[in-house]
């Protein structure tokens, strides 16, 4: 699975305007500021056309790749594949890292369906 090695590639955001990428923060190119030693591994190289891919970057010299952040609803939820390397960065502190993180924690909240008052989910 290919991986991103260079930690100041450079982004693209494929979808800029997506909740992932908005909602609690605004995810910016200062995010991916002082990442250390990598971007991401595993990336998906090919993936269902169902699913979203929401960020694009690569090594020097190498073509862009789609698949480390990708994600598709699915019944009530929401499925979230990311290869970003979320532990080299949190334990390092770096901020972009722990505000993307929030933000797909965050989206299993905002993909639930509001229930009838009184109502107790299925166990």
């Amino acid at each position: 699975m290919p991986r991103i090695t260079d930690e100041n590639s450079p982004v693209g955001f494929l979808k800029p305007d997506d909740a992932l990428l908005n909602t609690p923060n605004k995810i910016t190119p200062e995010d991916f500021k002082g990442w250390v030693q990598e971007r991401g591994l595993y990336f998906w190289t090919q993936f269902d056309p169902k699913y979203t891919a929401l960020l694009s970057m690569n090594d020097p010299g190498e073509p862009a790749l789609n698949g480390g952040l990708v994600y598709v609803h699915s019944g009530k939820g929401i499925y979230i594949y990311t290869g970003l390397a979320f532990f080299r960065q949190l334990p390092e502190g770096v901020p972009g890292a722990y505000r993307l993180f929030v933000n797909l924690l965050s989206a299993s909240a905002r993909n639930r369906t509001a229930r009838p008052a009184g109502k107790k989910p299925h166990a």
